[in-house]
């Protein structure tokens, strides 16, 4: 009896303590500014044009076929 209510005792304060993380990280995003959200916009936009370049590669087999990539695969 002892052991699970030392377990429930650790699950509550685990799921407490996730809660606490997440909810500090959203106060902490609603305060961004328009240039902050600018910021984040290019970095997200450049992070799906990097995958999509990868993918490109790997689709074409490897670094030595870059000058065969056409515009419309990127």
């Amino acid at each position: 009896m002892t052991l699970v209510v030392i377990l429930g005792t650790a699950l509550a304060a685990l799921v407490a303590w996730a809660i606490g993380v997440l909810v500090r990280r959203e106060r902490r995003r609603l305060g961004t500014s328009a240039e902050g959200h600018r910021i984040e916009s290019a970095a997200t936009r450049r992070i799906r044009d990097t995958r999509r370049y990868a993918r490109v590669l790997h689709h074409i087999g490897g670094g030595a076929g870059i000058g065969r990539i056409d515009d419309r695969d990127m």
